[in-house]
């Protein structure tokens, strides 16, 4: 579990194939402060994505993965010197500043648009409408693994307001139209949605 708030961005220093058909991917990440506190078999969220820590040396961390992680994010798109949001799991008695984050990404958005507002930035992200349908104003969403409050929906997409602090600490401030990002819904909505249905 994650709260969506970011505690480092890290650098990917190693993107090579694995698994015994070469369909997994291996990524190894130049995180000094998170691998200080890491130890193989801990979770941690890169780029939204809940991977497990295989090798932990040195400032770096090595993660595997698996198949249906890259069909279902931007990680088979990640190159060498490319940064990526990084979240450790939570521990018990630690602040819940952001909403409720598993690291379990529901697809992948792309972005339409980036423009100043004032001392921040609105981004305008492109979904799919099986994911669109879990939106509403105000609510949370899992950007790249930030949690971000919706401001705005229309018919293909929503928008957020990126306050300053965000643009400064985590990758969205290198987003450009174009740019695909991993998108987690609010756990609740799935959730509500699925005791409906029944």
């Amino acid at each position: 579990m994650f709260t969506g708030i970011v505690r480092e961005r890290g650098r990917i220093v190693g993107v090579e194939s694995s698994g015994a058909s070469g369909d997994g991917l291996r990524l190894r990440v130049e995180a000094p402060a998170t691998a200080s506190g890491a130890a193989p078999g801990d979770s941690v969220s890169v780029a939204g994505c809940c991977l497990t820590a295989t090798a932990v040396s040195d400032g770096q961390l090595e993660f595997d993965a698996v198949p249906e992680t890259i069909l279902r994010s931007n990680l088979k798109g990640l190159s060498e010197g490319a940064q990526v949001n990084l979240e450790p799991a939570l521990r018990v008695g630690d602040p819940l500043g952001g909403h409720y984050v598993q690291g379990h990404v529901d697809g992948v958005g792309r972005v339409r648009s980036v423009e100043e507002e004032g001392d921040g930035t609105r981004l305008w992200l492109d979904l799919e409408p099986d994911l669109l349908h879990y939106c509403v104003e105000k609510g949370s969403i899992a950007v790249d693994g930030v949690s971000l409050t919706i401001a705005a929906l229309d018919k293909r997409g929503l928008a957020i307001a990126l306050v300053p602090h965000t643009l400064r600490e985590t990758t969205l401030a290198a987003l450009r139209p174009g740019d695909e990002v991993n998108l987690e819904a609010d756990l609740l909505a799935k959730y509500v949605e699925r005791l409906v249905r029944r």
